[in-house]
């Protein structure tokens, strides 16, 4: 029998995206009502979110992208699609189930290059939900952003450690994070020239600036510009080999952002949600909304940029679980999920009016978080310059059938 992948999700997958489901509409979504539960930069009140927390470890829902054998259910990527999709239906969903960023990503690359006495001091805490995490790589011009070889910040051997001396800023989590992963400079050699280290909240010689005010709404920790001032730690600390910093982005940056991606698609559809509620009861000139011909192809466009989106999402997590790197496919999903997730909600505000422009439905929240999704690990347009850039260089390969192997073949 041939082995095909395509759309379909297996039953248990299936199964696990319904509990999710259920857990997120009967327990989180009833949270955003009223901003009763909302801190001060509308996300979900930090005591809020640590009984959700146990509810979810209750159910035994918890931390699906880790192993097991590190306290998570071991879904591969491919599988995280649907699931991550029905928790991000509530505007505090991924959080809940410790699947936010930037903690999602840097719980993944832990797992795959620390040492295990690394992973016992760095990662078990954030698995367990027992301290939040940062990814410091982003830097003030004309330091590092979606180019990390500009880095600035450097790492100067010194004795049996390092010393750390820099800036980063636009460090989501910052504000609450314990523990912290930084791309440093440690040579000048353009290819292996940057070094990974992990290091805590209270380690001398690290400060934070400030928290940078933005449009928001926030993760929880803002986006905080943070000060490395003859920061000294154990070599340790250091993540995989000097000069492997390069590597461990890429390790890490790629699931990311096919995590955001899918993410973005469980506030599309909740935007797409939100605003067929209020077309199928409200009326104008006689109709319904939802009979006008106007706005029913704004719905055809927003829910086919969303199944777009996810088809493209599904393709490179199939991409990532066969251990290719997927740079192109995951460009890909991840300029048509962000331009999904801002369609579906533009639309909504749109078709609801004052009602949608008000904080009465998420509408409002999932439209000012959309506008950074075409920002967030990589702009757009770096985004298409490399999908153009794969296009160039083989036509016919970037267009090629992938062929379904046959299992019984001897």
């Amino acid at each position: 029998m041939a082995v095909t992948t395509g759309f379909a999700i297996d039953p248990a997958t299936d199964a696990l995206r319904a509990r999710v489901a259920a857990f997120v509409r009967a327990r989180i979504v009833p949270l955003e009502a009223g901003h009763a539960h909302d801190d001060a930069h509308g996300n979900l009140d930090i005591d809020a979110l640590g009984a959700l927390r146990d509810e979810v470890k209750a159910a035994g829902l918890w931390a699906p992208q880790m192993p097991a054998a590190q306290g998570g259910l071991g879904l591969s990527m491919r599988a995280l699609v649907p699931v991550y999709e029905a928790m991000n239906y509530s505007i505090f969903g991924p959080p809940a189930f410790n699947c936010a960023a930037p903690d999602d990503g840097n719980m993944r690359v832990l797992a795959q290059v620390a040492t295990d006495a690394q992973k016992a001091r760095w990662l078990a805490p954030i698995v367990d939900g027992r301290v939040r995490s940062a990814f410091a790589m982003t830097e003030p011009h004309p330091g590092g952003g979606s180019d990390p070889t500009m880095i600035r910040t450097r790492a100067t051997k010194q004795g049996d450690g390092w010393v750390i001396d820099g800036r980063k800023w636009f460090i989501t989590g910052a504000g609450i994070a314990a523990h912290f992963i930084v791309v440093a400079r440690t040579s000048d050699d353009p290819r292996r020239g940057l070094t990974a280290f992990v290091f805590h909240r209270d380690t001398p010689g690290f400060s934070i600036v400030r928290r940078i005010p933005v449009m928001g709404p926030e993760e929880h920790g803002g986006h905080c510009e943070i000060a490395f001032d003859g920061m000294a730690i154990g070599d340790d600390q250091r993540l995989m080999g000097v000069g492997d910093g390069l590597k461990l982005t890429q390790i890490r940056l790629g699931p990311a952002r096919l995590t955001h991606c899918m993410r973005w698609l469980g506030l599309a559809r909740r935007a797409l949600a939100e605003t067929a509620a209020y077309i199928g009861v409200r009326e104008s000139g006689g109709r319904k909304l939802a009979d006008i011909d106007s706005v029913r192809a704004m719905l055809a466009d927003a829910a086919t940029a969303i199944d777009v989106a996810r088809l493209l999402t599904l393709r490179a997590a199939e991409s990532l679980d066969r251990g290719e790197f997927a740079r192109r496919e995951i460009s890909m999903a991840k300029v048509a999920a962000a331009d999904a997730l801002h369609r579906a909600a533009d639309t909504g505000i749109q078709l609801l009016g004052a009602r949608g422009y008000s904080t009465d439905t998420p509408l409002e929240w999932i439209y000012r978080y959309a506008r950074q999704a075409r920002l967030v690990d990589g702009a757009s347009e770096v985004h298409r310059n490399v999908i153009a850039g794969a296009w160039l260089a083989d036509p016919d390969a970037f267009f090629a059938w992938p062929v379904a192997h046959d299992a019984a073949a001897r």
